[in-house]
Protein backbone atom coordinates (compact mmCIF):
# COMPACT_ATOMS: atom_id res chain seq x y z
CA UNK A 1 0.00 0.00 0.00
CA UNK A 2 2.97 2.09 0.69
CA UNK A 3 4.17 2.11 -2.77
CA UNK A 4 1.11 1.97 -4.57
CA UNK A 5 0.19 5.64 -2.58
CA UNK A 6 4.08 7.10 -3.50
CA UNK A 7 3.38 6.00 -6.89
CA UNK A 8 0.13 7.40 -6.93
CA UNK A 9 1.14 11.08 -5.49
CA UNK A 10 3.76 10.95 -8.27
CA UNK A 11 1.22 10.75 -10.89
CA UNK A 12 -0.65 12.77 -9.68
CA UNK A 13 1.73 15.66 -10.54
CA UNK A 14 0.66 17.34 -13.59
CA UNK A 15 4.32 17.27 -15.53
CA UNK A 16 4.77 16.23 -18.87
CA UNK A 17 4.19 12.81 -18.91
CA UNK A 18 0.43 12.78 -18.25
CA UNK A 19 0.84 15.54 -21.01
CA UNK A 20 2.41 13.49 -23.34
CA UNK A 21 0.00 10.24 -22.48
CA UNK A 22 -3.08 12.17 -23.06
CA UNK A 23 -1.64 14.23 -26.30
CA UNK A 24 -0.82 10.67 -27.87
CA UNK A 25 -4.13 9.36 -26.99
CA UNK A 26 -5.75 12.46 -28.65
CA UNK A 27 -3.56 12.14 -31.47
CA UNK A 28 -3.16 8.02 -31.81
CA UNK A 29 -5.26 6.17 -29.84
CA UNK A 30 -5.62 4.03 -26.26
CA UNK A 31 -2.98 1.46 -27.26
CA UNK A 32 -0.08 3.74 -28.27
CA UNK A 33 -0.83 6.17 -25.25
CA UNK A 34 -0.51 3.43 -22.87
CA UNK A 35 2.91 2.25 -24.37
CA UNK A 36 3.58 6.30 -23.43
CA UNK A 37 2.56 5.38 -19.64
CA UNK A 38 4.01 2.08 -19.58
CA UNK A 39 7.36 2.96 -20.91
CA UNK A 40 7.22 6.03 -18.46
CA UNK A 41 7.14 3.11 -15.46
CA UNK A 42 10.91 2.27 -16.50
CA UNK A 43 12.05 5.81 -15.82
CA UNK A 44 9.95 5.52 -12.30
CA UNK A 45 11.39 2.42 -11.28
CA UNK A 46 14.73 3.76 -12.55
CA UNK A 47 14.93 6.67 -9.66
CA UNK A 48 13.41 4.41 -7.39
CA UNK A 49 16.15 1.91 -7.50
CA UNK A 50 18.39 4.51 -7.32
CA UNK A 51 16.07 5.65 -4.03
CA UNK A 52 16.36 2.25 -2.75
CA UNK A 53 19.98 2.19 -3.58
CA UNK A 54 21.15 5.07 -1.58
CA UNK A 55 21.70 7.22 -4.85
CA UNK A 56 19.86 9.93 -5.01
CA UNK A 57 22.53 12.14 -3.58
CA UNK A 58 24.07 12.20 -7.16
CA UNK A 59 21.33 14.39 -8.17
CA UNK A 60 23.37 17.33 -6.13
CA UNK A 61 26.47 16.65 -7.88
CA UNK A 62 27.19 19.82 -9.66
CA UNK A 63 27.92 18.22 -13.21
CA UNK A 64 24.71 16.42 -13.05
CA UNK A 65 22.57 19.57 -12.29
CA UNK A 66 23.89 21.34 -15.03
CA UNK A 67 23.46 18.88 -17.13
CA UNK A 68 19.58 18.36 -15.71
CA UNK A 69 19.03 21.76 -15.73
CA UNK A 70 20.02 22.23 -19.76
CA UNK A 71 18.94 19.01 -21.05
CA UNK A 72 15.62 19.27 -19.15
CA UNK A 73 14.88 22.65 -20.56
CA UNK A 74 15.51 21.70 -24.12
CA UNK A 75 13.26 18.47 -24.02
CA UNK A 76 10.57 20.63 -22.84
CA UNK A 77 11.09 23.61 -25.00
CA UNK A 78 11.55 20.70 -28.03
CA UNK A 79 7.89 19.41 -26.84
CA UNK A 80 6.55 22.87 -26.65
CA UNK A 81 7.54 23.57 -30.74
CA UNK A 82 5.52 19.60 -31.33
CA UNK A 83 2.63 21.23 -29.49
CA UNK A 84 2.82 24.82 -31.48
CA UNK A 85 3.12 22.94 -34.48
CA UNK A 86 0.13 20.86 -33.83
CA UNK A 87 -2.04 23.71 -32.80
CA UNK A 88 -1.22 25.38 -36.45
CA UNK A 89 -1.40 22.09 -38.31
CA UNK A 90 -3.77 19.97 -36.18
CA UNK A 91 -3.65 16.10 -36.93
CA UNK A 92 -6.53 14.63 -38.92
CA UNK A 93 -8.40 11.58 -38.24
CA UNK A 94 -9.92 8.75 -40.33
CA UNK A 95 -13.54 9.31 -40.10
CA UNK A 96 -13.68 5.00 -39.24
CA UNK A 97 -11.75 6.31 -36.10
CA UNK A 98 -8.72 4.76 -36.76
CA UNK A 99 -5.70 6.59 -35.09
CA UNK A 100 -3.12 8.42 -37.30
CA UNK A 101 0.27 5.67 -37.74
CA UNK A 102 3.37 7.16 -35.33
CA UNK A 103 6.09 5.58 -33.78
CA UNK A 104 6.79 2.17 -33.48
CA UNK A 105 5.36 0.23 -30.40
CA UNK A 106 8.74 0.13 -28.93
CA UNK A 107 9.23 4.14 -29.68
CA UNK A 108 6.08 4.33 -27.57
CA UNK A 109 7.79 3.22 -24.17
CA UNK A 110 11.46 4.27 -25.51
CA UNK A 111 9.99 8.06 -25.23
CA UNK A 112 7.94 7.07 -22.36
CA UNK A 113 10.85 6.05 -20.09
CA UNK A 114 13.11 8.69 -21.71
CA UNK A 115 10.19 11.33 -20.55
CA UNK A 116 10.33 10.22 -17.38
CA UNK A 117 13.59 10.22 -17.15
CA UNK A 118 14.21 14.01 -17.74
CA UNK A 119 10.85 15.28 -16.02
CA UNK A 120 12.05 17.78 -13.54
CA UNK A 121 8.92 16.87 -11.48
CA UNK A 122 9.60 13.85 -11.00
CA UNK A 123 13.38 14.62 -10.26
CA UNK A 124 12.57 17.01 -7.73
CA UNK A 125 9.91 15.01 -6.21
CA UNK A 126 12.77 11.32 -6.01
CA UNK A 127 15.02 14.07 -4.25
CA UNK A 128 12.69 15.56 -1.96
CA UNK A 129 10.27 12.34 -0.54
CA UNK A 130 11.72 9.43 -2.10
CA UNK A 131 14.90 9.00 1.01
CA UNK A 132 12.24 9.17 4.04
CA UNK A 133 9.75 7.05 2.24
CA UNK A 134 12.59 3.98 1.68
CA UNK A 135 14.53 4.84 5.00
CA UNK A 136 10.99 3.66 6.54
CA UNK A 137 11.15 0.22 4.64
CA UNK A 138 13.29 -2.20 6.22
CA UNK A 139 14.34 -3.59 2.66
CA UNK A 140 16.60 -5.71 3.94
CA UNK A 141 13.08 -8.29 3.99
CA UNK A 142 12.54 -9.52 0.71
CA UNK A 143 8.84 -9.88 1.16
CA UNK A 144 8.68 -6.21 2.13
CA UNK A 145 10.85 -5.11 -0.79
CA UNK A 146 8.89 -7.04 -3.13
CA UNK A 147 5.82 -5.73 -1.77
CA UNK A 148 6.47 -1.92 -2.23
CA UNK A 149 8.04 -2.31 -5.62
CA UNK A 150 4.84 -4.77 -6.72
CA UNK A 151 2.17 -1.54 -5.39
CA UNK A 152 4.87 1.00 -6.54
CA UNK A 153 4.69 -0.22 -10.08
CA UNK A 154 0.84 -1.40 -10.15
CA UNK A 155 -0.33 2.53 -9.13
CA UNK A 156 1.73 3.24 -12.47
CA UNK A 157 0.20 0.83 -14.91
CA UNK A 158 -3.13 1.49 -13.69
CA UNK A 159 -2.67 5.55 -13.71
CA UNK A 160 -1.47 5.18 -17.42
CA UNK A 161 -4.29 3.27 -18.64
CA UNK A 162 -6.47 5.58 -17.09
CA UNK A 163 -5.21 8.82 -18.51
CA UNK A 164 -4.49 6.86 -21.64
CA UNK A 165 -7.99 5.80 -22.08
CA UNK A 166 -9.11 9.58 -20.91
CA UNK A 167 -7.26 10.79 -23.62
CA UNK A 168 -8.40 8.02 -26.54
CA UNK A 169 -12.08 9.71 -25.69
CA UNK A 170 -10.82 12.86 -26.65
CA UNK A 171 -9.24 12.16 -29.88
CA UNK A 172 -13.08 12.03 -31.29
CA UNK A 173 -13.29 15.59 -30.92
CA UNK A 174 -12.82 18.07 -33.49
CA UNK A 175 -10.11 20.16 -35.34
CA UNK A 176 -11.21 23.33 -33.41
CA UNK A 177 -11.01 21.31 -29.97
CA UNK A 178 -7.45 19.47 -31.19
CA UNK A 179 -5.80 22.68 -31.93
CA UNK A 180 -7.77 24.07 -28.64
CA UNK A 181 -5.70 20.98 -26.63
CA UNK A 182 -2.56 21.14 -28.10
CA UNK A 183 -2.24 25.40 -27.34
CA UNK A 184 -2.91 23.76 -23.66
CA UNK A 185 -0.03 21.33 -23.84
CA UNK A 186 1.93 23.47 -25.18
CA UNK A 187 1.56 26.74 -23.04
CA UNK A 188 2.17 23.64 -20.51
CA UNK A 189 5.21 22.62 -21.69
CA UNK A 190 6.41 26.68 -22.05
CA UNK A 191 5.48 26.86 -18.23
CA UNK A 192 7.85 23.56 -16.91
CA UNK A 193 10.42 24.85 -19.61
CA UNK A 194 10.56 28.26 -17.86
CA UNK A 195 10.35 27.29 -14.54
CA UNK A 196 13.09 24.70 -14.67
CA UNK A 197 15.55 27.58 -16.21
CA UNK A 198 14.82 29.81 -13.94
CA UNK A 199 15.61 27.55 -10.84
CA UNK A 200 18.42 26.15 -12.45
CA UNK A 201 19.71 30.06 -13.50
CA UNK A 202 18.75 30.68 -9.87
CA UNK A 203 20.80 27.53 -7.98
CA UNK A 204 23.65 27.32 -10.55
CA UNK A 205 24.42 30.65 -11.67
CA UNK A 206 22.94 33.87 -9.47
CA UNK A 207 23.22 32.18 -6.54
CA UNK A 208 27.23 31.92 -6.68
Amino acid sequence: MKGFLFSLALCLDLGVVNIAIMKTGLDRGFAAAFRIGFGSCFGDAFYMLLALLGWTAVFHYLAVRWLLWIGGTLVLLWLTYTMVRDTVRPKKFNTDGEPVKGRSAWGDILVGAGLAVSSPTLILSFVAIAGPVVADLDIRQTQVLTAFVAGFVMAGILWSAMIAWLGSRAGRVGSSTMRILSLLSAVLFLAFALNLFWDGLQDLILSS
